[in-house]
């Protein structure tokens, strides 16, 4: 291309994005889409992608057709094509969402020669209706955005990419370009044969994103940790993945009541909230944004700083996904992963019930996740290399793994029996069967291999499988081992794997994480209760300052706080009335009626003494009521007789009493007055009121019928009463 030809290709740039210079690759792929070539993007999230079928549908005659996964990006885009011409037309979308007007105004620009960029859904592109418009029309090149849903490899496969080749055909062929964010070898090559473009030229950016900092930590008390991590980074733009909508749900509440500014996003949702909450996000009247990987792909906010997952993502190609929507700006960006590997299991169960080839697909995606989550070897030297790229660098100062390096110890002789299992079962196993030769493990398919008699079984049975797994991840990565990309998974030795049996040299290996052991040992600890041990100074005045508030209110003492409670108190040592009412037995309205001595007395307690509180406080859980509480408490608003309550739920009425004292215990105030009223008389509600009020040492029922007697009151009348009793100056 000429001089000038050039000077026009920046000017172009500067006229219509207002740009000096190109970014990485940018320039060089469109060069290659406007001299009429098929190219084949591979570019990191935040690289502009966008930008290099944008730029060239300006300059080329007629209208390129990008086709795009989500109506929410679609919409996004066409938004910021338009912000930067005059002509709203000059970019539009056509897919459900649209109403027939809409449709109409879409395809008369797109006739009129107005439109250079039309976004279209997968699914409208194989309507029939839409193809006869598009053949009508001069197209200037073909867009696959997101392109990994093509593959089934691919983290987010949808069948409807796969017919995008026969449709384009049956249009009309003009020059195609595939971009995505995100594709090992083995993707890259399914999405090149699927759309039939193997000569493309292909133009790859590193994946490597210096600023973003990686990290898994274990799955123990995560939403607890979450809340303080963002607590600690106050202000800051974030999005938190989880897998289950049910999960999106709970954890945007308990952010919520911690006063954190966040949403839910799933595709469960009706689209109106979830593009209210999207924009919000945008807009910044929100900090975080709780979603399931329905969210994020394609959304342009450059300066998320932190990409928590609470739930570890089923593959590596999504993980690197998600993690890439942090810090677009080049500023910081954290990616903290929560990982456990019960919830891997729960993957597994979820894939059973699904053809067999798609179950082995899912399991060596997750066993790749598995190896990353584990690993003590620096993380971006992992992510890298799983998208076939070579990190030379041993310390890259930005994940936990090399800021806090694990025990490391020589494994010249281990590595060497790794590579010689691989050669012994002829280079047409997986890890994991390689693992267990070494192990000596004599599972079904070693016996069926009859791999329980070569030479070498059981040689490396003094470790098990899973550190054999890390071996052998580890000579991967140090270009030792080959994975077939076609048999996904099988291992062989290449040149340099062969050439280290003949000559060993020092090979320094890393131990692995365990956090199953973690797992199990937090969960004792918390399976447990309460860890503390009881501060008997501070209960004993806690207990006087019980007795005097009993007397100035002319209150039994157990009516104010009862005996647990004071002791939860003299573990706990809350010191705001928010505090309090995470204490046992002590809910909101019990809190702020009588809790503001009490936390004053416990704070200036602390202060004297020193006393490092436990950090357990700060978190505010989600009352939980239940289906059955919710009932009760709106059946007793409306007055409905108990007795009907009880027969609506198939319960007794005693367990219906139980239900309800749990709920005045919990602090909530009800007032079921109409029913007493109905059932006891007036003289006998105000003596079993007043035995409780003036005469009762405990709250026990046994010991009001013994004083009252048996005869005269029913065990049901005392424990109405009682409820009356809690709830008017309990609460």
């Amino acid at each position: 291309m000429s001089v000038g030809a050039d000077i026009s290709l920046k000017d172009s740039l500067k006229k219509h994005f207002g740009f000096n210079a190109f970014k990485g690759n940018q320039e060089v792929v469109i060069r290659n889409v406007l001299d009429g070539n098929d190219s084949f993007v591979l570019m990191p999230t935040g690289g502009g992608k966008s930008l290099c079928y944008q730029l060239p549908s300006l300059i080329m005659d007629g209208t390129a057709i990008v086709i795009s996964p989500l109506i929410a990006l679609m919409k996004n885009q066409v938004d910021a094509m338009r912000g930067f011409s005059t002509e709203d037309g000059i970019a539009h979308f056509l897919n459900s969402s649209l109403t027939k007007t809409q449709m109409q105004k879409v395809k008369q620009d797109v006739l009129d020669g107005k439109t250079k960029l039309l976004y279209v859904a997968p699914e409208s592109l194989t309507k029939e209706e839409n193809i006869t418009f598009l053949k009508r029309i001069k197209i200037s090149f073909y867009a696959v955005d997101e392109a990994h849903c093509i593959s089934e490899w691919g983290h987010d496969f949808r069948p409807e990419y796969r017919r995008i080749r026969p449709i384009i055909n049956k249009i009309g062929i003009a020059p195609l370009i595939a971009l995505t964010a995100t594709a090992t070898p083995k993707v890259q090559s399914d999405i090149q044969k699927n759309l039939d473009m193997i000569n493309a030229n292909v133009f790859k950016s590193s994946f490597n994103r210096e600023n973003l900092y990686y990290e898994v930590r274990p799955k123990v008390n995560a939403a607890k940790e979450i809340i303080k991590f963002i607590k600690s980074n106050s202000g800051k733009s974030g999005i938190i993945y989880c897998l289950s909508r049910k999960k999106v749900e709970e954890l945007a509440e308990i952010l919520q009541v911690n006063e954190i500014k966040a949403l839910a996003y799933h595709a469960g949702m009706d689209a109106i909230t979830r593009s209210t909450n999207q924009d919000k996000f945008l807009l910044e009247d929100v900090d975080v944004i709780v979603a399931t990987i329905a969210f994020g792909m394609g959304i342009d906010k450059p300066d998320v700083r932190f990409v928590i997952h609470y739930d570890i993502p089923k593959s590596l190609e999504g993980y690197y996904q998600e993690t890439g929507r942090a810090g677009r700006d080049g500023g910081e960006g954290k990616c903290i992963s929560f990982y456990s590997y019960k919830d891997i299991q729960k993957l597994e169960k979820f894939m059973q019930g699904k053809p067999l080839a798609e179950q082995e697909i899912g399991k060596q995606l997750l066993l790749e996740t598995v190896a990353y989550a584990e690993t003590a070897v620096c993380r971006r030297k992992i992510l890298l290399h799983y998208f076939g790229e070579e990190y030379h660098i041993d310390d890259c100062e930005n994940c936990d793994n090399c800021n806090h390096p694990k025990e490391q110890f020589e494994g010249q002789d281990d590595v060497v029996l790794a590579l010689n299992a691989i050669l012994a079962v002829k280079e047409k196993f997986k890890s994991d069967h390689v693992a267990n030769v070494i192990s000596g493990v004599k599972n079904t398919s070693i016996k069926a291999y009859k791999h329980h008699e070569l030479g070498l079984f059981g040689d490396g049975s003094k470790e098990d499988p899973k550190y054999w797994n890390a071996v052998i991840r580890q000579a991967l990565v140090s270009g030792f081992i080959d994975k077939d990309i076609e048999n996904y998974g099988l291992l062989s030795l290449n040149k340099a794997g062969k050439e280290y049996i003949k000559n060993p040299i020092s090979f320094t290996l890393t131990k692995d994480h365990d956090y199953e052991t973690i797992d199990d040992e937090m969960d004792a600890q918390s399976g447990a209760g309460k860890t503390g041990a009881v501060d008997t100074e501070l209960f004993n005045i806690l207990k006087d300052l019980r007795k005097k508030t009993a007397k100035d209110l002319n209150l039994p003492p157990f009516v104010i706080f009862q005996d647990p409670s004071i002791e939860d108190m003299a573990i706990q040592y809350p010191i705001t009335l928010e505090e309090m009412q995470h204490i046992a037995g002590v809910g909101t309205g019990k809190a702020k009626k009588y809790g503001k001595e009490f936390v004053e007395l416990i704070e200036k307690y602390v202060d004297e003494k020193e006393i490092i509180r436990p950090m357990d406080m700060v978190v505010k859980s989600v009352v939980n009521k239940s289906g059955m509480k919710v009932y009760i408490i709106q059946s007793i608003d409306r007055q409905m007789p108990l007795t009907d309550i009880a027969d609506a739920k198939g319960i007794e009425m005693n367990q219906l009493l139980d239900e309800i004292e749990s709920i005045v215990q919990s602090g909530t105030k009800i007032n079921i007055d109409y029913y007493i009223n109905d059932k006891i008389d007036e003289d006998k509600q105000e003596e079993i009121f007043e035995y409780f009020r003036e005469e009762a040492e405990t709250e026990s029922i046994e010991a009001a019928l013994e004083e009252l007697g048996e005869e005269e009151y029913s065990e049901e009348e005392i424990r109405l009463m009682r409820i009356k009793f809690f709830s008017e100056l309990g609460n």
